[in-house]
């Protein structure tokens, strides 16, 4: 598994790192509804993203980060 980049306005946003356990835990505070966890993928919806890190920060194994 590699890590999964998302693009927002032609930038890069996120990354999700290979230990990601999909634990759903950004999915969960996203106040937008943005992230779901499928089978071992987190699905990302960057059109509405507001860029507020509030998923990055709720993870607890740092397996987001956001590229600045």
């Amino acid at each position: 598994m590699t890590a999964k980049l998302f693009i927002l306005n032609g930038d890069i946003f996120m990354i999700v790192k290979d230990w990601c356990s999909f634990c759903g835990e950004c999915a969960g505070v996203c106040p937008k509804n943005l992230i779901q966890v499928r089978e071992y993928s987190l699905v990302f919806n960057e059109d509405n993203c507001k860029e507020c890190s509030i998923c990055i920060e709720a993870c607890p194994i740092d397996a987001l980060e956001r590229e600045d």
